[in-house]
C-alpha cells in the first residue's frame, strides 16, 4: 500500500487542438466508446491504490463534475426498465474515489494548474497526472512510478521514448540510467528543437511530486504566453542538487490530447470492447480492403 494518499488531475485546459467540439464539451470527456478519457485516468489512479482525487478543471469543464456525481433519478429510471446492471456500473463511478474539485481561472498551463492544488496536499507527497495521457497494460503506469518511489523517495516522472523529430512537442529529460528502465535525471527541456533535445525520452504528464518540487514550480517563470509548465521546475531541481528520477513506462500509451492519439485510442478501444468489439474488428477488416 502506498503512502501516498492523493492524486491531482489536471483538467483545466481549453482543448484548442479539437474545437469546434470542444466549443461546449470538456476535452476530458471526449468518449473511448462510451467511457469518457478522464475515467480513464481516474481508473488508473484508484487502480494505483489512492482514493482521494483533486481534479483541477476551469470555465465550461461542469461536465467533469457532472460524470463523477451521484445520479439517483438516472439509476432508478434504468432499474424500472429492467436496467439493473447498467444503473449499477453508472453508480459505480461515483464511488471510485472522492473527488474534491478546484477550477484554475486562466488555462495558465500544466504546472500553474498543480500549483492551485497545493494548499490541499500540504507536506505530502502527491501524484500529479494529465488528464491526456491514457496508458493501457498490465500495471497501470502510476503504480509504476510508486513503485520506483518507493525505492528512491524523491520525485518520479513518467518517461516515453520519442523520434527526437517529435521532441518540440513535449518535455524531455537528460539523464543517466541507474537501473532497469529507471533514470536519474540532471537535466530538463521543454519543447527543444530536435537538434537541442537532450535524448529521446519524453515527459509524460504522470508524477510522483514532493513539497521540495512544488518549491520550485512556484518559482518557474511563465513563458511569453503566460504559461507555466512542470519540466523547468524538475531542471532547476536537480541542477541545485535535488535528486529525481524517470521511469520509462511499460503499457500502450495514447496521446489523447492530440487527435491522431486519440484517433487511435478509440480504434484500440473499440476492438477491446466486451460488447461491439468482435463486430468492430470484422468493420475494420472490410474497410482495410476498400482502402
Amino acid at each position: 500500500m502506498s503512502d501516498i494518499k492523493k492524486a491531482i488531475i489536471l483538467a483545466a485546459g481549453y482543448g484548442t487542438r479539437f474545437l469546434p467540439i470542444t466549443k461546449a464539451l470538456p476535452k476530458e470527456m471526449l468518449p473511448l466508446v462510451d467511457k469518457p478519457v478522464i475515467q480513464c485516468i481516474v481508473e488508473e489512479v484508484v487502480q494505483s491504490g489512492i482514493r482521494e482525487i483533486i481534479l483541477v478543471t476551469g470555465k465550461s469543464k461542469r461536465a467533469i463534475e457532472d460524470h463523477f456525481d451521484d445520479t439517483p433519478e438516472l439509476e432508478s429510471f434504468l432499474e424500472t426498465k429492467g436496467k439493473g446492471a447498467l444503473a449499477e456500473k453508472i453508480r459505480a463511478i461515483s464511488s471510485l474515489a472522492s473527488f474534491a474539485y478546484i477550477r484554475q481561472k486562466e488555462p495558465l498551463g500544466s504546472g500553474h494548474a498543480a500549483l492551485q492544488a497545493q494548499h490541499i496536499t500540504g507536506d505530502e507527497p502527491v501524484a500529479v497526472m494529465g488528464g491526456d495521457d491514457v496508458m493501457v497494460g498490465k500495471t497501470p503506469a502510476l503504480a509504476q512510478l510508486l513503485e520506483v518511489y518507493k525505492t528512491y523517495r524523491a520525485p518520479v516522472a513518467a518517461l516515453r521514448r520519442v523520434p527526437r523529430e517529435k521532441a518540440h512537442k513535449y518535455g524531455i529529460i537528460a539523464g543517466k540510467e541507474v537501473a532497469p528502465r529507471v533514470w536519474k535525471i540532471t537535466g530538463s527541456v521543454e519543447k527543444p528543437d530536435a537538434k537541442d533535445a537532450p535524448s529521446d525520452l519524453m515527459v509524460l504528464v504522470k508524477y510522483i511530486f514532493t513539497p521540495e518540487l512544488f518549491r520550485y514550480l512556484a518559482e518557474v517563470r511563465p513563458v511569453p504566453n503566460g504559461e507555466i509548465s512542470i519540466p523547468p521546475a524538475i531542471d532547476a531541481y536537480v541542477k541545485d542538487g535535488g535528486a529525481c528520477y524517470g521511469y520509462e513506462v511499460e503499457g500502450e500509451y495514447y496521446d489523447c490530447g492530440d487527435k491522431l492519439g486519440y484517433m487511435r485510442a478509440v480504434v484500440d478501444f473499440g476492438l477491446a470492447h466486451q460488447e461491439i468489439g468482435e463486430q468492430f474488428r470484422a468493420y475494420l477488416t472490410e474497410r482495410h480492403e476498400d482502402l
